[in-house]
């Protein structure tokens, strides 16, 4: 008699707990509600390593982006280890700071509450250069360096941790960045194995998104939704909301 065994459960490191946290987009309510209730769940499990790492997407749309980068620069989460990643939020921002393009997609894209955020009020306006000179002005430099210090992607045990995913079918040293930041189809609809389970943000759904190859952790805080965490112990999977 013969057959495939099954493939052994995803697993997180060995006494680890992996908190991972999807897209914020300003909503330090739902932030500050959820960093409670991992830290009261943090308390019940034994793992002596303990990981926190957030999907990007930290400002835009929401009411208090600079408060969350406040936030997330800090501390927030006590006895824990960080992995703050890039998301395309967090990119555009970066772009127009550093003067690279006109700013207008960002501003469609939920820029215009952050620079309300830090005092800016553009409504009805477009970008420049002078608000760009305002800005960068305003934009204290601990979040300067914190957006400096973003990477693109993390991987821990059998989780591979990006903001929007990957392109199915190429070898993670080959991967590009604009696809970690903003791919959607391709991926989402993808049955392939990656090698890991992707855990990513970026495309809003009701529910957290669980398939055999990626979950999907963007719940919509910032469109009335809730702020989600995946908590990964062993190959156990639960989630917290906020």
């Amino acid at each position: 008699m013969s057959g495939k065994r099954n493939a052994p459960a995803p697993a997180a490191p060995p006494d680890t707990a992996i908190y991972a946290i999807g897209d914020i987009h300003g909503e330090t309510g739902k932030l500050d509600a959820l960093h409670r209730m991992i830290l009261v769940d943090a308390e019940t499990r034994g793992a002596r390593r303990r990981r926190a790492i957030y999907l990007g997407d930290y400002i835009d749309r929401g009411p208090d982006s600079a408060g969350i980068l406040d936030r997330l620069g800090g501390d927030p989460l006590p006895g824990f280890e960080y992995a703050f990643l890039k998301g395309n939020h967090e990119e555009l921002m970066i772009r127009f700071l550093n003067g690279l393009g006109s700013g207008t997609t960002w501003l469609a894209n939920g820029g215009i509450e952050t620079l309300a955020s830090y005092g800016l009020d553009l409504t009805g306006a477009v970008l420049g250069e002078d608000t760009r000179r305002e800005f960068a002005r305003r934009v204290p430099a601990a979040h300067r360096r914190f957006l400096d210090a973003l990477v693109p992607y993390r991987i821990e045990g059998d989780y591979l941790f990006v903001h929007a995913g990957i392109r199915p079918g190429r070898k993670l040293e080959a991967q590009v960045e604009l696809d970690m930041l903003w791919i959607r189809d391709v991926f989402l609809n993808s049955r392939a194995d990656h090698g890991h389970v992707v855990v990513h943000g970026h495309t809003p759904t009701s529910e957290p998104d669980e398939r055999p190859n990626r979950i999907g952790i963007d719940t919509g805080a910032c469109y009335g939704g809730k702020l989600t965490a995946v908590v990964l112990e062993g190959t156990a999977r639960e989630f917290l909301q906020a």
